[in-house]
């Protein structure tokens, strides 16, 4: 096979985590891999490249600037001529209608990550571009859900039920494992002594990921234990990290949450973690974020969003989304197992459920079954 993968950019996300992931697995099979992006110049091009699988740009100079680059993406589709158009997300989704309309025998493969998604908390055109890939959604050739709660969602939007497929995220996980020397590191660099609790959030600064909530149920557990310290961990837009921030400080919590931004060094930093939290609220499929943190061995709170309870099962914290009185309940739930817990029994539903080299088999099935 020859697959061009298509995505807006390659920063620190869940989504293009996956793909680069996947990259690399179907290139050690012995696939032709390439990938595509709007905008370049982010953290996981290095990756790809050092492994040989070529990046290009479309140069795109921002949200209108589309002409250009959707002539440069037929130049690069006529020259290198995959088999397979494979786009993650919903702006590289629409975009690869064009060159599926040029090239009729192309195979375009649409990448959903999301669930439902409160389109209040973003401008109109997220909203426009989601009822257009609802409009549109039947050209694709086939749509992968990483989530069930996904599939149902745009199933009941209007996608084609015959085309749509649930492939969960897998993961490294020999990269993400336990390792309590890398965690001590981590946490020296915090400042947090030995005898303290950590619990992280880890995800992008977004509406969708609720900190406001992850935050009053801080306070609420500050207010009962002093060896408590918290920290969130991903970026986002400097106005909203602000909003937190100010949050932060009205709830008393300045001196115990740590606002670490990204970080290029996730395995050492969960394992810096007692317990990891998922507070969204709403638009998640699978985070990885929890995958990896189970893999390192931490246990985690999550809220029933996306498909975050069928990726715990029985071997974490499930709350419903939204209310910071449950959240906090889940958290002291966790803090009563952190000293029995099984390290062992979280990596294992991992490796046993979310590994990586399934993910890339089951990928490549489905996509070779295209061709056939």
């Amino acid at each position: 096979m020859k697959v061009m993968f298509l995505i807006r950019s390659l920063g620190q996300g869940g989504a293009e985590r996956q793909l680069v992931n996947l990259a690399h697995g179907l290139r050690k099979i012995g696939h032709d891999v390439m990938v595509v992006t709007f905008y370049s110049g982010e953290c996981l091009e290095s990756e790809l490249s050092a492994e040989g699988i070529p990046v290009w740009t479309l140069g795109k100079r921002g949200r209108w600037d589309i002409l250009r680059p959707v002539m440069k993406l037929l130049r690069l589709v006529q020259q290198h001529q995959p088999t397979i158009l494979y786009s993650y997300l919903s702006t590289a989704n629409l975009l690869g209608l064009v060159p599926k309309a040029w090239f009729p025998s192309l195979k375009l493969v649409w990448g959903i990550r999301a669930s439902n998604v409160d389109f209040k908390c973003y401008d109109w055109f997220a909203k426009l571009s989601f009822q257009c890939e609802c409009l549109l959604s039947k050209v694709a050739d086939l749509i992968i859900v990483n989530s069930h709660a996904g599939r149902d969602y745009h199933l009941a939007h209007g996608f084609p039920e015959t085309k749509m497929i649930v492939i969960h995220n897998g993961i490294d996980t020999d990269r993400f494992n336990h390792d309590e020397e890398a965690g001590r590191r981590v946490r020296k660099e915090w400042g947090i002594e030995d005898q303290e609790i950590l619990i992280g959030h880890v995800g992008r600064l977004d509406p969708m990921k609720d900190h406001p909530t992850f935050l009053r149920a801080a306070k609420l557990l500050a207010e009962k234990r002093k060896d408590i310290r918290f920290v969130c961990v991903g970026e986002g837009a400097s106005g909203y990290r602000e909003k937190l921030s100010s949050i932060a400080d009205d709830l008393g919590l300045a001196n115990r949450v740590i606002w670490a931004g990204p970080r290029r060094d996730m395995p050492d930093v969960y394992n810096a973690l007692d317990v990891a939290v998922s507070s969204s609220r709403w638009g998640e499929g699978l985070p990885n974020v929890i995958v990896e943190a189970m893999a390192c061995g931490v246990l985690c709170v999550v809220t029933d969003v996306g498909d975050s309870a069928f990726l715990v099962g029985d071997s974490g914290i499930v709350v419903q989304a939204g209310d910071p009185t449950l959240l906090a309940q889940g958290l002291v739930a966790a803090l009563n197992s952190v000293r029995s817990k099984d390290s062992n029994r979280l990596r294992e539903r991992v490796i046993n459920n979310f590994n990586m080299p399934s993910c890339v088999d089951q990928s490549q099935r489905t996509l070779a079954s295209l061709l056939e």
